[in-house]
């Protein structure tokens, strides 16, 4: 192998944002799961340091190739008090930043949970979708839709069959499922308005589930299933990538409409070399076009019509307060400066590498420092500014590590 990726571990304790620090992370190839490659602590923050790592050569994730276009590593992990979790088939494609995210469960010390990670949708062979209205009709049923457009705080996954009751079920929260959902059906290393548009088509397609209440109004007790057929592919324990983290981060509160429906469309799409879809997006037609310059909207409407347009929703769920709509940055005073103070130091209580501020609903440089130090950590741009994705960052974490202060 000619080329690196690079591979970074990050723990929490399940179900919260909260660290987990001295925790030993063993890494080996998959196709030679004695033969320790690294050995890595995490630090405070709960993670290791991000560490190169062999992968194919980039070409082979650029053009739908016979070749696998990622090397496949085994990730084990130990933590006092935690029980032991070994994730086999981590994925490292060259040059992009693979970011291995897990919550640890349990006090005891038993065998090592193993967390499969399956081929990924370009390269394996997966059931193609079934074709579905990409409006519902929901105006003669008589059952309960939303009345406006929400993002969720979760979504529930089923990771089965519909019918399987033996299936388990997954409280995801909603930006992880679809940067889970974004690292299975594209390539992180693809152009950055290809990503863009397939994340839009995937948040749009998983809106449209939850505004219908598609399952739930079928007597099913989730939001949305883990199979190609019926929806999108999301795998228990999925690597994600920096790339399509950060476009998430940057746009999870959009979704696709048309003129005069009020439900996100459900956008259906297909690789378009081994499964086609008419009148559906093609994901390597869309890297195709991304490579000649074109723009996610412009790439949407070239699949799904000129009609198509991106729009935002109103209510975000599970968040404290709204973005102030303007970027927060030096010299930036008020309320929602304060509330954001307030915030990081919450957070700092968790994350001791981060200075404790001054809330004082003043933006100054001691507030930019901590800001910074929080992107670092959580991979996102470093620029002491608040924008749009910092803010919400900011606020999910807030409400992950208040979840233990509720708790005690």
């Amino acid at each position: 192998m000619a080329d690196y990726g690079k591979l970074k571990v990050s723990l929490v304790e399940g179900g919260t944002a909260r660290p987990i620090p001295g925790a030993t992370v063993e890494i080996a190839r998959t196709g030679e799961p004695d033969r320790t490659l690294e050995s890595l602590v995490t630090d405070s923050p709960g993670q290791t340091e991000s560490i190169e790592l062999e992968a194919p050569p980039l070409e082979y994730s650029m053009e739908p190739v016979e070749e696998q276009p990622y090397s496949e590593y085994n990730v084990k992990i130990q933590a006092d008090g935690f029980e032991p979790l070994l994730v086999s088939g981590v994925q490292v494609f060259s040059g992009q930043l693979a970011l291995q995210n897990q919550g640890l469960v349990g006090t005891g010390k038993g065998d090592y949970e193993i967390l499969a990670i399956g081929p990924h949708t370009l390269f394996g062979e997966y059931p193609p979708k079934i074709a579905e209205s990409e409006i519902k009709d929901i105006s003669a049923t008589g059952k309960v839709v939303l009345s406006r457009v929400v993002i969720p705080e979760y979504v529930v996954v089923h990771d089965g069959a519909i019918t399987d009751n033996t299936a388990a079920d997954y409280y995801v929260l909603y930006k992880d499922y679809i940067k889970n959902v974004a690292s299975c059906e594209i390539y992180s290393t693809w152009p950055t308005e290809t990503l863009r548009a397939n994340i839009l088509a995937i948040m749009s397609f998983t809106l449209n589930r939850v505004y219908t209440e598609w399952y739930r109004n079928k007597s099913y007790d989730f939001t949305i299933t883990s199979l190609t057929a019926y929806d999108q592919k999301w795998i228990h324990g999925k690597t994600v990538y920096e790339s399509i983290s950060q476009v998430v981060d940057s746009i999870f509160n959009c979704y696709l409409s048309r003129p005069d429906v009020t439900q996100p469309i459900l956008a259906q799409y297909c690789d378009g070399r081994q499964v086609s879809c008419p009148n559906r997006m093609s994901q390597w037609g869309s890297k195709s076009l991304g490579d000649e310059g074109f723009s996610a909207e412009e790439i949407l409407r070239y699949y799904y019509g000129i009609d198509i347009y991106k729009n935002t929703a109103e209510i975000i769920s599970g968040i404290p307060s709204t973005w102030p709509v303007t970027v927060l940055t030096i010299g930036s005073s008020g309320d929602k400066v304060r509330q954001m103070q307030a915030q990081l130091n919450t957070i700092a209580g968790d994350y001791p590498a981060m200075p404790v501020i001054k809330v004082d609903g003043i933006y100054g440089s001691a507030t930019a420092d901590a800001v910074e130090t929080f992107q670092r950590i959580f991979n996102l741009p470093v620029t002491g500014q608040v924008d749009f994705a910092t803010w919400y960052k900011i606020s999910q974490i807030y409400v992950g590590v208040s979840k233990i202060a509720e708790l005690t």
